[in-house]
C-alpha cells in the first residue's frame, strides 16, 4: 500500500543504509539476550524480523532456525542485508518487502515475530499487531524493542518534537500503557516487559540519518529552551548526547 509516509521513510532510510549496518547502537544491546532466549533449541523455527532494517535481528538468530525472513519497506535496506547476509553465510536470510499494516504472509506462518527499532516508524500500529497476530502461530512468540515515551506529558512532547526534527519518517514513541492497550485489542498476551536506558551520542545520531543543520541546530535549541526537569529526566550533556528510554516486550498468543 503506497503512502506519501512510506516514500517518506524510504527516502529517509534508503540511502543510508549502510550506516545502519555498522551503527553500534543497532548491532549491540542487552535485548539481544531476549532474542536468544527466545529461540533456543527451536531448529525448526521460522521467524519474521519486522521492520528488519540493516538485519542486525536476523543474523543474531538466523543460525539458530531453519528459515528467517527480513521484512522491510526499504529496498536499500533490504539489499544491505541480503549482501551482509551472503557474506556471513546465512543462506537461509530470505528478504521481502512491504510495509508492518498489509503482510503478505499467510496466516499462522510464523513461530516467532521478532522487531526491534521499528515500530514508532509504522502508520497504524494497532493495525500492524493485529497482523502479527494473524500470521503468527498458535502458540508463538513474539518480541518488541522500541524507544518508550515516557508518558509524562512534558517529557514525552519534548521526545517526539526532538526525534521528528532528526527524523521526518518519525510517527510516535509509545509509553508502556499505549503498548500494553494495543497489544491487548490485537489479541496479544503481553508475558512480561523490561524497561532499559539507551544512551545516544548526538553527533552520530544525526549524522546516520543525515538530518540537515537547520534542523540539528533547531533540536540543540529546542534542549537548550527546555526546562530542568526535561535536560535531567534526559541526561542532555552540553554537546547534545542523551539517553532515552527502550521499552522490551515479551508476548505471544
Amino acid at each position: 500500500m503506497a503512502t506519501e509516509h512510506n516514500a517518506v521513510v524510504e527516502r529517509q532510510f534508503g540511502e543510508q543504509a549502510n550506516a545502519y549496518l555498522t551503527s553500534a547502537v543497532h548491532s549491540s544491546g542487552e535485548e539481544f539476550a531476549a532474542l536468544d532466549e527466545a529461540v533456543a533449541g527451536q531448529p525448526h523455527a521460522k521467524a519474521l524480523d519486522l521492520g528488519c532494517g540493516a538485519g542486525h535481528v536476523s543474523f543474531r538468530i538466523a543460525a539458530q532456525l531453519a528459515e528467517v525472513v527480513a521484512y522491510d519497506l526499504s529496498q536499500s535496506m533490504l539489499a544491505t542485508v541480503q549482501s551482509a547476509a551472503a557474506d556471513r553465510g546465512l543462506s537461509n536470510i530470505r528478504v521481502q518487502q512491504g510495509v508492518a499494516e498489509y503482510l503478505p504472509f499467510d496466516d499462522a506462518s510464523f513461530d516467532f515475530v521478532f522487531s526491534r527499532y521499528s515500530a514508532h516508524h509504522w502508520q497504524d500500529l494497532g493495525r500492524a499487531l493485529r497482523e502479527v497476530n494473524r500470521v503468527l502461530k498458535p502458540g508463538g512468540k513474539v518480541v518488541f524493542v522500541d524507544v518508550m515515551s515516557p508518558g509524562v506529558p512534558q517529557l514525552d512532547t519534548y521526545l517526539q518534537a526532538a526525534e521528528l526534527l532528526r527524523d521526518t519518517s518519525h510517527v510516535r514513541d509509545y509509553s508502556a500503557a499505549e503498548w500494553l492497550q494495543e497489544m491487548s485489542q490485537a489479541g496479544l498476551q503481553v508475558e512480561r516487559q523490561r524497561r532499559q536506558r539507551l544512551r545516544l551520542e548526538f553527533a552520530s545520531w544525526v549524522e546516520r540519518m543525515r538530518t540537515p543543520a537547520p534542523l540539528q541546530q533547531a533540536i540543540r535549541m529546542l534542549q537548550q529552551a527546555m526546562g530542568d526537569e526535561v535536560r535531567h529526566y534526559f541526561e542532555i550533556t552540553a554537546d547534545g548526547s542523551f539517553s532515552t528510554d527502550v521499552i522490551v516486550l515479551w508476548g505471544g498468543r
